[in-house]
């Protein structure tokens, strides 16, 4: 009975097992199945593609695929339109048997940094969905796919791998596959007909610097996005967005980083909690104020302060600086002028030379907040990009260099240069206004230390901000006036009149002489070389005409109004500049101007320079002539392992202003380091030393250890 009961016992259990192993014959025979390809995988990416069904039903048309992506810790990959810097994954099908079509579909992505950029794509896991049509419905699918991607951490890397998977004709669903392709299936926007987000308005600002989006939706929003496309020549900056009070309503102010008219057809991707719309767009001009303004705090008086401090030091600075020597002559001949007259005259001509000076900033002020009021770009010095100042000074200049060598003198009855006259005792003090305020025009080409840090936080906050730190800077460059006017008796310490004077009158015309060349330079640059001549000869006829005493009054005051008509009107008109790439040449280390390319060429691991520099900038001229074309800096810059690009801001350049507006800068020369080692960039002071740029040059080439 003992040993009948074991043999049962024993089949019970031969049975049992039977059973076990059949059910995990089955569950192998799914796992052979499943609807999978091999994977690649490295530290960045773990790849696959998945399929929904473990084969091809009779008849079937179309099969739901999935690109399976898993990015390591802290790398990321990036969506449909990457930003400014990244690649878009693609696949190639080339191989495959029975595949018709593929249409991969694109979730909603996330923003992420890279490089100090604003780009678009995905961390952590994500499937990318993938309509898969067959030539032939019900038949066997055999899918080879060719997988190019770029992934990013504090380093870009880029992978290129074959993924395959075949599908026999069969029937069954993987239900993890179709799990994981429809959960992100449902993260790809909606078309407008089918979500309660509605795009009201899409338009540009008066400057194609910014792009603003209204949209409108039927429930509040909660973690809302802005992705705006308009194809790969056309990149974005992070949005500014703002709701209703209802949360109902959208307002996003796109700042554009690059722009072209020859972009793609434009759509935008606003995306929210559980949700999200991509709708094509039509551009209008007429863009919508913001529901509700952004409560910043108001500036502290004390910050106020001490910026105002800042400026004064730096318009006291830009009277030793190199490239005001113009300056520092009209100043001299304006103390020639002064000695022999009473204390009190003396005192009242320097206070109206600073005076001068002041109405002159105070004027560059008022312009600039006024151009900033209608949306244009705006910087210190900008005015020497416009032909026709550029033009006036050169004459002006001019005039004076041929007054100093005695070709003729300026009386009182003759035109604007007369009336600005410096050395002529009869004009009084609108002389010495006049004298104030050629001395801070001639000032503006030039960028000193703390200059440009006063002037961006002038320009970047309210306008009573502008005045304020615009009047500390006046007040610094009016400074030698004021220490003058002050101590009147500083004059008698000067030699007696003699013939010294002459000597000193010759010099001054010499340096005056210099400057009216170094503007002829800058006009060629801004107006080009047949504007230029044409300028000059004008300018030629008219110091002839004003040096021929026995010429008839009412004959000379024609023509020189004709030749001052004819400069103003001639200069915009015939202006064409001759370099298509300008201050670029050929043969130099220096490459063109490409924002969208630093980024890229930071994410192979290269360093990259900028020099954002133009004709007029004198400051540019020193940094370049002492520090950038001289070695150990020149050597560098020309030993392969840096990229040297120069932007040349001597004409507007909207690429260029958007560049100098992303680093809250608003003057030049402006100098920036990328790398491995600080993609973000390293900005240079104003004026450069071997020292700072080569510092700058290792640290930025020096890779992170995290991304090694």
């Amino acid at each position: 009975m003992l040993i009948q009961m074991t043999v049962r016992v024993s089949h019970l259990g031969a049975w049992l097992l039977l059973f076990f192993l059949g059910c995990m014959g089955i569950f192998l025979s799914d796992a052979v199945k499943a609807a999978e390809s091999e994977s690649f995988s490295n530290p960045a990416v773990t790849a696959r593609l998945i399929s929904a069904e473990d084969g091809i039903a009779p008849d079937a048309a179309s099969v739901s695929l999935g690109l399976a992506l898993e990015y390591g810790e802290g790398w990321k990959g990036y969506w449909r339109t990457p930003g400014e810097v990244g690649l878009a994954p693609k696949l190639d099908w080339a191989g495959s048997t029975n595949l018709k079509s593929a249409e991969l579909l694109w979730p909603a992505p996330e923003r992420f940094e890279a490089f100090g950029i604003e780009n678009f794509g995905y961390s952590g896991q994500v499937v990318l969905p993938i309509r898969a049509r067959l030539e032939d419905a019900g038949h066997p699918l055999e899918l080879r796919a060719r997988v190019s991607l770029l992934t990013c951490s504090t380093v870009c890397v880029p992978h290129d791998f074959e993924l395959s998977l075949a599908l026999p004709q069969g029937v069954g669903i993987d239900t993890n596959s179709a799990g994981q392709i429809a959960t992100y299936a449902d993260r790809v926007p909606a078309v407008p007909g089918n979500s309660d987000i509605r795009i009201s308005v899409t338009a540009l600002d008066t400057r194609d610097s910014a792009l603003i989006v209204v949209a409108k939706s039927d429930t509040p929003f909660g973690e809302v996005d802005v992705f705006p496309e308009f194809g790969p020549l056309v990149t974005f900056g992070k949005p500014d967005i703002r709701l209703d009070r209802d949360r109902t309503e959208l307002w996003a102010e796109i700042p554009i980083n690059a722009w072209t008219d020859e972009h793609a057809e434009p759509s935008v991707t606003i995306t929210d909690t559980a949700r999200a719309i991509t709708a094509p767009i039509t551009l209008t001009s007429d863009p919508p104020a913001p529901p509700f303004s952004n409560a910043n705090p108001r500036t502290s008086v004390l910050k106020v302060v001490a910026v105002a401090a800042i400026a004064f030091l730096g318009g006291l600075i830009l009277n030793v600086m190199p490239c005001v020597l113009p300056v520092l002559s009209i100043k001299l001949t304006s103390v020639l002028k002064a000695t022999g007259q009473t204390r009190q005259m003396t005192r009242n001509g320097f206070l109206f030379s600073a005076l001068g000076v002041l109405t002159f900033v105070w004027a560059l002020a008022a312009a600039l907040v006024f151009l900033q009021w209608i949306g244009v770009s705006v910087g210190w010095g900008i005015q020497f990009q416009n032909p026709v100042f550029v033009t006036l000074m050169f004459m002006v200049i001019a005039v004076f260099a041929a007054n100093l060598f005695g070709a003729f003198e300026i009386t009182l009855p003759a035109a604007l240069q007369d009336r600005l006259g410096a050395n002529n005792a009869r004009a009084g003090h609108i002389s010495d206004f006049g004298t104030g305020l050629l001395a801070a025009i001639l000032a503006t080409p030039c960028s000193a230390p703390f200059l440009g840090t006063a002037i961006t936080f002038a320009l970047a906050g309210t306008t009573l901000d502008v005045m304020v730190i615009f009047t500390a800077l006046g007040l610094g460059l009016a400074l030698p006036y004021l220490v003058i006017a002050a101590r009147p008796e500083l004059v008698t310490r000067l030699p007696r009149p003699g013939r010294w004077m002459l000597l000193v009158r010759t010099l001054l015309g010499g340096l005056l002489l210099a400057t009216a060349a170094w503007l002829l330079f800058v006009l060629v640059g801004v107006a080009g070389g047949r504007a230029a001549a044409f300028i000059s000869a004008l300018t030629a006829v008219f110091i002839v005409a004003a040096s021929i005493p026995q010429a008839n009054q009412w004959v000379r005051r024609a023509i020189l109004s004709a030749c001052v008509f004819l400069a103003i009107f001639g200069a915009g008109l015939i202006s064409t500049p001759d370099r298509t790439t300008p201050g670029v040449d050929a043969t130099s280390h220096w490459q063109d101007f490409e924002p969208l390319g630093i980024a890229r060429r930071v994410s192979e691991g290269e360093t990259v320079f900028v020099d954002v520099t133009a004709d007029w900038c004198l400051t540019c001229k020193a940094n370049k002539s002492l520090v950038l074309d001289r070695d150990p800096v020149r050597a560098r810059l020309r030993g392969g392992s840096v990229i040297a690009m120069q932007a040349d801001w001597t004409r507007p350049d909207d690429n260029i202003a958007r560049f100098l507006e992303r680093y809250d800068r608003y003057g030049i020369p402006f100098n920036i380091v990328f790398g491995p080692g600080s993609p973000s960039g390293i900005a240079l002071p104003e004026i450069l030393t071997p020292q700072a740029v080569l510092d700058a040059l290792d640290t930025a080439s020096v890779r992170s250890v995290a991304s090694e």
